[in-house]
């Protein structure tokens, strides 16, 4: 179980939801009566279907010092791994146990890395006896983090397949397309010889690498949605329907097939005729 030391306003620093109950006042402290805020997993572990507000817990002896009143219940809040399970948490008033070490975190509307040079010496101009390391945005502490940096390896690594998959899938297209070419010599050479036009040719060649590339495509795409719940182990934010992410690879995989029959519509269109009967 964790267990948080917080001040009254961390809760609405952070953005968390109040479920039921209150927060903390900075006016509980030492003299008050014990309180504590639990979260949402906590209340569901140990009080399934009770509403746990005004209700007490302890230590696992329950003495006497350490029975606290429940005033509170947050949404869960990330606090450990990015990929770990969330831990049921207590949140407990830093006034009522204060500690000469502390994390300060601060919300802004301006761009964060910009504000903590003045943050920092804001801290030292008012407590001249507190040291001040290790400042740092939330965006920079979560993509510095050991379970980022392994999970950002594992993307590279896939962006890597991907990226290799698309220039085979390319250059097979393009052998694929140049081979019917080939041979189809003879049946281009009739066509333009009965007086078929260049780009009736070119139509020729891209519809059938359309067709290919269109049935590629949707296989691929089945294949993509099922293959998300293995994404989704290894990324964070990544659903398994995605409508953007999947137009967005149907028009770049769509594009590269263009790309891969042109050459060989091209060079089907520059066929001469005569040369084309006469080889076969």
């Amino acid at each position: 179980m964790n267990e948080r030391d917080v001040s009254g306003e961390f809760f609405r620093t952070i953005g968390a939801t109040l479920l039921r109950g209150r927060y903390f006042s900075d006016a509980e402290d030492k003299s008050k009566p014990e309180v504590v805020i639990i979260n949402n997993t906590l209340a569901r572990k140990y009080f399934p279907g009770e509403n746990p507000i005004g209700q007490q817990i302890g230590d696992t002896r329950l003495s006497p010092k350490s029975i606290k009143t429940i005033i509170g219940v947050v949404g869960d809040i990330r606090e450990g791994e990015l990929d770990s399970d969330i831990w049921p948490a207590e949140y407990h008033p830093f006034n009522q146990d204060p500690s000469d070490y502390f994390f300060v975190i601060a919300r802004t509307s301006q761009e964060p890395q910009a504000i903590l040079p003045g943050l920092r010496r804001t801290i030292e101009q008012l407590h001249t006896d507190i040291g001040v390391r290790n400042e740092a945005t939330m965006e920079a502490f979560i993509k510095n983090s050991e379970t980022a940096s392994l999970h950002r390896s594992s993307a590279m690594l896939v962006a890597g397949f991907g990226a290799a998959a698309l220039l085979l899938g390319i250059v097979g297209l393009y052998g694929v397309i140049a081979y019917s070419v080939s041979q189809r010599t003879r049946e281009i050479g009739v066509r333009m010889a009965l007086g078929a036009e260049h780009r009736s040719v070119y139509r020729l060649i891209i519809r059938e690498a359309g067709t290919l590339a269109v049935l590629g495509i949707a296989i691929g795409a089945i294949a993509a949605i099922g293959g998300a719940t293995l994404a989704r182990q290894i990324l964070f934010g990544v659903n398994s329907w995605d409508p953007e992410s999947l137009i967005a690879i149907a028009v770049l995989l769509g594009f590269a097939s263009l790309l891969a029959s042109f050459v060989p519509a091209k060079r089907a269109a520059s066929v001469n005729p005569i040369e084309a009967l006469r080889a076969e």
